[in-house]
């Protein structure tokens, strides 16, 4: 097998856009039944004919994805560089991966992959060498039970993990002898949303719902709750400790370092939340008001004594780190620690030090700070990209960051704090060289003249011809910033000759609070325009042209795309929507869903939000005989984050209003879910399958 592909023109240049053969024949795709059912709104009657595909558990639905996977993979199958791609893929994949160490208790513990296991593996250091300490290969026999989420107790004495089945939010949290391996109590089941934060060895706190009555892959889950849980007492036993009365969508809890405080945060949305605390030391512990409103963001980043370290946006869109005391957490007492700066502030602790990691134009720099506030250096960082680590035990006289951009692989590399000298401590073998390639950043301007960052990725020498295979990325929402960081697949889709670009669209977190707000709810047609106008540059500047450039997002991301191509089809030669949310008028009716809300807005607010959702919702805007780009929709069966019903219900409106036109078609994974802890084997072959049937449809192959 070769190593190195290139494009090649599969039909003749002549032709005004090439496409490939298989789009001159209509598909036959199979019938989706349409049921009689509308609604109404503010007085406007919604027609909902495929709503009987919400559910989840009926064997007319499974019926239906059956027969979409079998026309699906039957077309995927027939393109001849598909396995080529496959092979490639699998052949780039296969390096071994491992993480930064870290610490628990006298232990040394970190992850490794060998390259195509499904899931890592958490090794512990020992002086013969290492031993495997938790395998979530041998979860399950398919590698689609994966390890969530792992917190070791204070000592280290216990550890508490948990697992995830079929790619489910749904959780169960096992407890084992770190020493030994041995179980130390029944498994705690029906977990969702949730951390684990150890108090002492003696127990922790976690989060869940009620178990829903109907499905719980789709059902509303809306009240939150913190548990604590004793070391061997029933799960039935556990002490609610907030959302009995308190009725909040997500709630979480941290512990300091002494174990003296909890915290707790409080929100109804994925913006904004309130802060509570308990001194545990104090005899029968209440709990106390930090923030009791929804208004902006804080967390508890550190503990000294009664001192708070919390980082905010209030009065900062940017952030910045105040200072607070347990007598007078309230907000009218904080005073600055590190005042906002022109860049968005996210920090972390370790060595005795406070790190604050900068982004600018979504790339990373990082300040070095101790406790009394002062400024220590500047971290030398190893080049122009993504930086994250920094972070470990006071104690620790070693930490460890990882640096990575669109063509360097995840490296890691220690950092001594007391000198501030960097030293390579990993480095990935990956079949790819990274000098045969250029990233590089460009502006561009919006449909309003909002002035938007684009990174662009391709080999050395690329002619801007117009005839380049272009693959644009975006996500722009939830306040979710996209740093540069390497991807194997996009490795491969460059080494084939082909641009990738990934612009920071409003919606994101790249440039504070303002930049995010600028993309919500009835200002989110900005983020669709950021993208729009996004492939006009790539059009206009000879990057590529309409006939090869493919636009691709996942949740958020495959609303952005869904929207966009619905909205100027005529720009795309490909859509590839990934669990996306599609359904604008019913999202919020599933399970956490109602959360998105500050980002969306509901059906329910007022009419001009109505309005405003139904005006681009990808289900309610497909319309007859267009010619869409040709379209691959993904999304998996236990999606429990963004139910699949959104993308089989915008997959039936392009059959059957398109029924002529580029193909229309769904991919489904089965026993997987929106796709954290997703196999390996099963990531490879989605990418591969995207990349195949892109190119087959902008009428390139790879030979």
């Amino acid at each position: 097998m070769k190593t190195q592909f290139i494009f090649k023109p599969l039909i003749s240049a002549l032709l005004p856009c090439a496409i490939s053969l298989s789009n001159a024949q209509p598909m036959t795709y199979p019938k989706t039944f349409q049921q009689d059912l509308s609604y109404t709104h503010f007085g406007t009657t919604i027609k909902d004919p495929y709503r009987w595909l919400e559910d989840d558990r009926s064997e007319q639905t499974k019926t239906w994805v059956t027969q979409q996977n079998e026309l699906t993979f039957k077309h995927l199958e027939q393109i001849p560089f598909r396995k080529e791609i496959t092979d490639r893929l699998t052949q780039m994949w296969n390096y071994e991966r491992i993480s930064a160490p870290f610490n628990k208790g006298k232990r040394v513990f970190y992850y490794k992959n060998n390259g195509l296991q499904n899931q890592s593996v958490l090794y512990r250091k020992t002086k013969q060498g290492e031993v495997v300490f938790l395998d979530p290969n041998s979860f399950s026999k398919d590698g689609t039970t994966s390890l969530a989420d792992l917190k070791f107790s204070k000592s280290g004495k216990y550890c508490a993990y948990q697992i995830s089945v079929a790619g489910s939010d749904w959780r169960k949290i096992i407890v084992i002898d770190t020493k030994s391996g041995a179980l130390v109590e029944d498994t705690l089941i029906d977990v969702k949303f949730s951390g684990i934060a150890w108090y002492k060895d003696e127990g922790f706190y976690y989060s869940s719902y009620d178990r829903p009555k109907g499905s719980e892959l789709s059902e509303k889950t809306d009240q939150h709750k913190l548990y604590y849980h004793k070391l061997g007492t029933k799960q039935s036993q556990d002490q609610l400790i907030f959302g009995n009365t308190e009725k909040r969508r997500y709630v979480s809890a941290s512990l300091s370092k002494d174990m003296r405080f909890l915290f707790i945060s409080a929100a109804n949305s994925t913006s904004g939340n309130e802060l509570y605390f308990m001194d545990l030391n104090t005899k029968n512990p209440s709990i106390k008001t930090i923030v009791g409103n929804f208004e902006n963001d804080h967390y508890v980043l550190d503990t000294r004594k009664d001192k708070f370290y919390i980082v905010t946006n209030l009065k900062a869109p940017n952030k910045k780190i105040v200072l607070a005391n347990a007598e007078n957490p309230e907000p009218q007492n904080w005073t600055d620690f590190i005042p906002e700066a022109n860049h968005v502030l996210s920090p972390s602790t370790g060595a005795n030090f406070i790190f604050a990691q900068y982004m600018i134009d979504a790339v990373s720099a990082v300040k070095q700070y101790d406790y009394s506030g002062k400024l220590i250096r500047d971290i030398k960082l190893p080049g122009v990209g993504t930086a994250s680590g920094f972070s470990g035990n006071e104690k620790d006289k070693l930490l460890y960051y990882s640096f990575t951009n669109y063509i360097t692989p995840g490296t890691i590399y220690s950092f001594e704090p007391k000198s501030g000298t960097s030293q390579l401590y990993q480095s990935p073998k990956i079949k790819f060289n990274p000098s045969a390639y250029e990233s590089y950043q460009v502006f561009y301007e919006s449909k309003d003249g909002t002035r938007v960052p684009m990174i662009i990725t391709h080999k050395k020498g690329l002619q801007f011809d117009g005839n380049n295979p272009t693959l644009l990325y975006g996500y722009g929402g939830f306040n979710v910033s996209l740093t540069p960081t390497f991807s194997v697949a996009n490795a491969l889709w460059i080494e084939m000759g082909g641009v990738y670009a990934v612009p920071n669209l409003r919606g994101g977190g790249e440039y504070g609070k303002a930049w995010h707000k600028a993309g919500t709810k009835m200002q989110k047609q900005n983020v669709f325009d950021d993208f729009i106008a996004a492939a006009e540059y790539l059009i206009t500047k000879g990057y590529s042209s309409p006939s090869k450039l493919a636009i691709s997002g996942r949740s958020n991301g495959g609303l952005l795309v869904g929207a966009t191509m619905t909205q100027r089809p005529d720009l795309f030669a490909v859509a590839l929507p990934g669990v996306g949310v599609l359904d604008m008028l019913r999202y919020h009716t599933f399970t956490a869903g109602a959360g998105w809300a500050y980002d969306y807005g509901t059906a329910e607010d007022n009419p001009e939000m109505f309005n405003y959702l139904l005006g681009y919702s990808p289900v309610h805007n497909v319309k007859t005989n267009v010619d869409y780009p040709a379209t691959l929709i993904t999304t998996a069966d236990h999606d429990d984050r963004v139910v699949p019903a959104h993308s089989f219900k915008f997959a039936a409106e392009l059959q059957e209003k398109n029924p002529k036109g580029r193909p229309m078609l769904i991919r489904i994974d089965v026993n997987a879910g929106h796709g954290a802890g997703k196999p390996v084997s099963m990531t490879i072959q989605e990418y591969a399958d995207m990349m195949a049937f892109s190119l087959y449809h902008m009428g390139v192959q790879v030979q």
